[in-house]
């Protein structure tokens, strides 16, 4: 049961109150900033909602050996777990949220652990509910759903429950493991603190004159940098300071991979890949057919990087040369920006999704800007179900933020359709799902932005952005999927596991992928070091479903422009399903099976045919 609901979080990490700023941070301005108070009015009122939380785990595991002695008995279980589970939530948004608006701060990190202590409690008083639920069998739990329509909302659930048993230990084996549930998260956590917290990031002076804090965000910024001296000092500098970490980053990716090998294999999985896919009920023909998909694909990822060659007028392309945009666009997007274009752009998909997101985006749901301390990145939290969404924003007021906004609020209007059909036990919807309509309305804003452009060099521009997204989300993602499985792999053959050699597996996946021994692209060793940059690798066989939605979101898209309100209605009901089903039926219901090769070629044909539209653009401009 637990597994299941937990996906409400989205996979994003989530927790708790009110920023403290320093005087010279962005965003001090209170509407920038998400209001917490709609989760809990005090801290004072958090605590105690998680005292109550804690102290109603008895009652839980005073059901034990009821599950098989009526239908009333199994749903008293069921609805007791449930709503103790949805209370959990709140309380660990709420802990979350504030702890991830200043990394630095220990008290707001001490309470988010006190939540995710609650969290590993939890987990240790369900964790008997699965085998005892195998234990009394699947024609009785039918039966008894059958008989009681209350049972109703927690049939997907049981039944997924049900699917487990072959990898679902006895009883007190499965209350061992629980007791261990927060040690197998510190790799994670302890990366986490690592990447945003304890690395003292050089500065470095721009060819302007500016000076920047080489953070994530400031290499973001300036890897951007049309100067490609910039963008060479900023790769060498922050490679060569991630290197410094090179030995203990690899210690803690290889504590992560081994004690994700010994889990699988506690449970009786061929392999951690085979665990992850299992969790969703995915065909292993879905990872196998994207990989070989994008690997057939990789010219064209190839010809990509020669049009950006000749774009911007380098011959030899380097490493450092992928990110900066095509055509510069002097434009700025503010938060209000944000909201006007998005809104603009999603009419497209009705009046009542744009009534409904704007609503919501006039509210406090979000913490926009940058500051110190705070986490790098964005995401989006819909595990507060009775609550609303939250959104984790870094707004540079550039059209990557713009981008950015679109493909969270994705998310966040994912959460509120599912929520308008959906109970809290089904609402949760998998990451397999996640991604498409984050990845939709991005695609939604690019085609809108393009076809409003006023100057060849503008849509440029845009249509260059959609390549760039096409790059790192379909190939980039995948590549990333192969260097994960790769590393996986290497530790089930009991293969040792230093930062060196991680750095050697990525950095041959990375050359292939660039093209780097025809001439494509130039990867400098030092680059190799990326790896440690990544946090999803730490997400357990994440990043692929970054590719499979991207690739989904892609033909959902086609569908809308194809077919009308037919098209659109079709993608809100995906939406609107929420978790009630297994996420590759969800999709298959939907007209889009990614076990086949012809949703990844459609989409290279679309990259194929962006290109062939900005090379018919340049050569008009010559």
């Amino acid at each position: 049961m637990l597994k299941s609901m937990l996906t409400l979080s989205v996979a994003f990490l989530v927790c708790l109150s009110q920023p403290t700023l320093a005087q010279d941070d962005a965003g001090s301005d209170p509407q920038a900033t998400w209001n917490l108070a709609d989760l809990f009015p005090t801290e004072d009122a958090w605590n105690k909602a998680r005292e109550d939380v804690l102290a109603g785990f008895d009652e839980i595991d005073a059901r034990r050996g009821t599950l098989g002695e009526s239908a009333d008995s199994l749903y008293e279980t069921q609805r007791l777990v449930s709503d103790t589970l949805k209370q959990a939530g709140r309380v660990y948004v709420y802990a979350s949220l504030q702890g991830d608006e200043d990394l630095r701060d220990s008290t707001g990190q001490e309470r988010a652990q006190l939540a995710q202590i609650m969290f590993a409690r939890f987990g240790e008083v369900t964790a008997w509910i699965q085998p005892e639920l195998i234990g009394v069998g699947r024609e009785v739990i039918e039966a008894y759903i059958k008989e009681d329509e209350r049972l109703a909302p927690f049939a997907h659930d049981l039944d997924d429950s049900l699917r487990n048993a072959a990898h679902t230990l006895s009883p007190e084996t499965e209350q061992t493991l629980s007791y261990f549930s927060q040690s197998f998260g510190s790799p994670s956590e302890i990366y986490s603190l690592i990447a945003n917290s304890d690395i003292p990031w050089p500065t470095i002076t721009l060819a302007n004159g500016d000076e920047i804090v080489l953070d994530s965000q400031g290499y973001g910024r300036a890897r951007n940098s049309e100067s490609r001296d910039d963008r060479k000092l900023a790769f060498d500098t922050f490679w060569s300071k991630w290197s410094e970490y090179r030995n203990s980053v690899g210690m803690v990716m290889n504590s992560h991979l081994q004690t994700q090998v010994a889990l699988a294999k506690a449970r009786n999985y061929d392999s951690v890949l085979d665990r992850e896919l299992f969790q969703d009920n995915l065909p292993p023909a879905v990872y196998r057919t994207l990989v070989a998909e994008v690997n057939k694909a990789l010219p064209t990822l190839h010809r990509y990087f020669k049009l950006r060659a000749r774009m911007l007028g380098v011959e030899q392309l380097h490493y450092y040369d992928i990110y900066p945009p095509l055509v510069s666009l002097d434009r700025e997007f503010n938060l209000e920006d944000s909201k006007k274009i998005t809104l603009e752009a999603m009419q497209i998909l009705g009046d009542d999704w744009v009534g409904m997101q704007a609503e919501a985006m006039d509210d406090r749901w979000m913490h926009v800007y940058p500051q110190r301390g705070k986490r790098s990145g964005a995401y989006m939290s819909g595990f507060a179900y009775d609550v609303h969404p939250y959104l984790l924003l870094n707004h540079n007021d550039d059209y990557d933020s713009l981008s950015t906004f679109a493909h969270e609020w994705g998310h966040a209007m994912h959460t509120l359709y599912s929520k308008q059909r959906q109970p809290f036990e089904t609402a949760g919807y998998a990451t397999f799902i996640a991604e498409i309509p984050s990845t939709s309305l991005e695609l939604i804003l690019q085609d809108y932005m393009s076809q409003n452009s006023e100057t060849i060099d503008e849509k440029l521009f845009y249509l260059g952005h959609g390549l760039e997204t096409l790059r790192g989300t379909f190939f980039r993602q995948t590549m990333f999927a192969e260097f994960e499985l790769a590393l996986y792999e290497a530790a089930e053959r009991g293969e040792a596991l230093s930062g060196d050699k991680i750095t050697e597996m990525y950095g041959e996946i990375l050359r292939r992928y660039h093209g780097h021994d025809d001439g494509v692209v130039v990867i400098d060793e030092l680059y190799e070091n990326e790896w440690m940059f990544v946090p999803h690798f730490y997400y357990n066989m994440y990043v692929f479903q970054y590719a499979t939605s991207q690739t989904a979101g892609t033909a959902l898209y086609e569908k809308i422009v194809k077919d009308g309100a037919a098209g659109v209605e079709n993608y809100k009901n995906l939406l609107r399903a929420g978790g009630s089903d297994y996420p590759y039926t969800l999709l298959a219901n939907a007209g889009v099976d990614l076990a086949q090769p012809g949703p990844y070629q459609s989409l290279v044909s679309k990259m194929n045919e962006i290109m062939d539209e900005m090379e018919r653009l340049l050569d008009e401009q010559q």
